[in-house]
């Protein structure tokens, strides 16, 4: 006959590190939420890094790439989608490339809409990566006024952000199971 004796006193310890390492415990799952914002910001990062444009992005709108971190389940998201308040202006102006007397360039006065537009800061520029990221149909000039007509042409859709954004989430998912791996191991030693 073989006899198995259990020491009770062992049995609660591990059941209450069990219970500490459960992802609904509170302090774990803050512990968690924290890592998912460590590797969110690095995968943000890598997206920020990868966006590039032609004109060198004298603006910065490559950092209107949000991103955010679930409350209520554990999880996180990239994103290109306008956010919930501004982030103040920009007063960057576009290098003008005429000569003092020159002819040419534009000689109608920017509406409101337009400077409005162009104040926007580096953070609230969302919609100009949709619109790289999309492209758009053809713009035409002179809707709003009437006083102007002209075409602006198309964006052409380029897709990128699918592509950059798939790619840092991965690596993020990986990142994250290391260090909860890491974190739970920790858990479970401190209480041996």
């Amino acid at each position: 006959m073989v006899g198995l004796e259990i020491n009770e006193a062992i049995v609660v310890e591990q059941r209450k590190v069990l219970e500490q390492a459960l992802s609904t415990n509170p302090k774990t799952q803050k512990a968690l939420q924290k890592l998912i914002r460590q590797v969110i910001m690095e995968a943000r990062a890598k997206v920020v890094g990868n966006i590039k444009f032609d004109n060198g992005d004298p603006r910065q709108t490559a950092r209107a790439v949000r991103t955010s971190v679930y409350r209520k389940i554990l999880g996180a998201n990239i994103n290109i989608y306008n956010g919930r308040k501004a982030h103040g202006s920009n007063n960057y102006e576009a290098p003008r490339t005429l000569r003092p007397g020159q002819r040419g360039g534009n000689r109608v006065p920017r509406g409101r809409n337009t400077e409005r537009m162009l104040r926007y800061a580096p953070n609230d520029r969302q919609m100009i990566l949709r619109w790289v990221n999309s492209g758009t149909g053809q713009r035409t000039a002179g809707t709003r006024g009437g006083r102007i007509s002209g075409n602006r042409g198309a964006i052409a859709a380029r897709n990128f952000f699918r592509g950059y954004g798939d790619r840092a989430l991965v690596q993020a998912a990986d990142n994250l199971a290391m260090m909860i791996d890491t974190e739970l191991m920790n858990i479970l030693n401190k209480k041996k």
